[in-house]
């Protein structure tokens, strides 16, 4: 089987999480500058079957599309165009990014690293991920 990759896309950072290849397990890969996506993924695709893409879907509390959709529609029409054959799915990403940051504390980080904004990124990855998998 092919993995699953999922996004958390930001303006300045994208955290990236995949499934291992039974589709089981989530696990964060790494956060890249959202300028260097593209041939980010490009490379991993190459290495890695990827069978879909989940990209995180940022809705207001009313069920309405928060502000940063806006930054993400362009973004999917580009990686449809360069990526044809692998379909994109949307998950809601409600609360990741407070989920990441508590589990950090849960885990006993150090507060130096929990300021770093690339870990909590990928944690979201993994948390849009997870909840992906748990509705599939």
């Amino acid at each position: 089987m092919a993995r699953i990759l999922a996004l958390d896309y930001g303006k300045v950072r994208t955290g990236i999480a995949v499934t291992d290849e039974l589709q089981l397990i989530a696990s964060g890969l790494t956060t890249v500058e959202t300028k260097n996506l593209i041939p980010f993924l490009v490379d991993y695709f190459e290495k890695e079957p990827v069978e879909r893409i989940v990209v995180g879907l940022p809705k207001q509390m009313d069920n309405t599309p928060s502000e940063s959709e806006a930054l993400i529609q362009p973004f999917l029409k580009k990686l449809a165009g360069r990526f044809p054959k692998i379909p994109v799915e949307r998950q809601d990403e409600r609360f990741t990014s407070k989920m990441a940051f508590q589990s950090m504390l849960d885990s006993g980080v150090k507060k130096k690293k929990r300021r770093d904004k690339s870990l909590v990124d990928e944690i979201s990855a993994t948390l849009i991920l997870q909840a992906y998998l748990n509705r599939m």
